[in-house]
């Protein structure tokens, strides 16, 4: 079997681990690599989390997650960006990579897509400043269309790569084949990404047929339609060759099984296909 360096999302296993557990549950299979969620920080305290990953070695592939920037009003706005400059002190704390974003999508009622990702630039603006000096890349991560009215309203590689041209290096994107695999113009995205070194993490599942539930029914590698060979191919040739971060968020399956049953064949997985 080929030898990958794995990543594990937390959301994989938090019905059934806490942030600790977890990690215990990685270094026993072999797995060094983590990338957590908030409020699994917030559960067991920022500093206990931060001294388990230092004890350990652990490296952080990402913090999950900043983000979800439009808002009705002016000081709706600012509330979402005094969180991101929280999350970004805690992924500061933690060592991690990036801070990933899940942008947010039409705030309230509005129709207004453009404006949407408007207030997504604008506060990714504006949290800049606080990255820049607490050393933390902020990584955009496109959501799949169907995401587009209430999680996300960047959904191509594309279009996060044109807000990164705009801010500028500390900006980049964490390439989820969940949300990508469809787009007819992933090739020369990622080629575009590697071109502008702007690649920060890789995200794996699979994509389910028929897929019960569009949040909660992600596959695991091999079980689904995504040709995760060719996107992990171009990724490297893009020039990013870190570990490939599993999130599966599987509410009737994965999420039930035993954390130590999922780490096993997430490695079987990686290691074939």
């Amino acid at each position: 079997m080929i030898q990958r360096a794995i990543s594990l999302n937390l959301a994989t296993t938090r019905q059934v681990w806490g942030f600790k557990e977890a990690v215990d549950g990685c270094l026993k299979a072999g797995i060094t690599a983590i990338s957590p969620w908030r409020d699994q920080v917030a559960a067991i305290g920022l500093d206990e989390a931060a001294r388990i990953v230092k004890a350990n070695g652990l490296q952080l592939t990402g913090l999950c997650r900043g983000g979800m920037f439009p808002a009705e009003t002016a000081a709706g706005r600012q509330a979402q960006i005094d969180d991101n400059l929280r999350a970004i002190d805690e992924a500061a704390a933690l060592n991690a990579d990036c801070l990933v974003l899940v942008v947010g999508g039409l705030p309230g009622s509005s129709k207004d897509l453009p404006g949407a990702r408007g207030m997504v630039r604008d506060g990714i603006a504006a949290m800049l400043p606080h990255a820049k000096a607490s050393g933390v890349k902020i990584a955009i991560e496109p959501l799949h269309p169907m995401y587009a009215a209430d999680r996300a309203c960047v959904n191509t590689i594309d279009q996060a790569l044109d807000i990164c041209e705009d801010l500028g290096e500390t900006v980049g994107v964490a390439i989820d084949v969940y949300h990508v695999w469809w787009d007819p113009r992933l090739a020369q995205a990622i080629e575009r990404a590697g071109r502008m070194k702007r690649i920060f993490a890789h995200h794996i599942c699979d994509w389910l047929v028929p897929t019960r539930d569009m949040l909660l029914d992600r596959g695991m590698m091999g079980d689904g339609v995504i040709d995760l060979p060719a996107i992990r191919k171009m990724i490297e040739d893009a020039g990013f060759h870190g570990p490939q971060e599993v999130e599966i968020f599987s509410q009737d399956n994965w999420w039930k099984r035993p954390g130590d049953e999922v780490l096993q064949i997430v490695k079987e997985r990686v290691a074939t296909v």
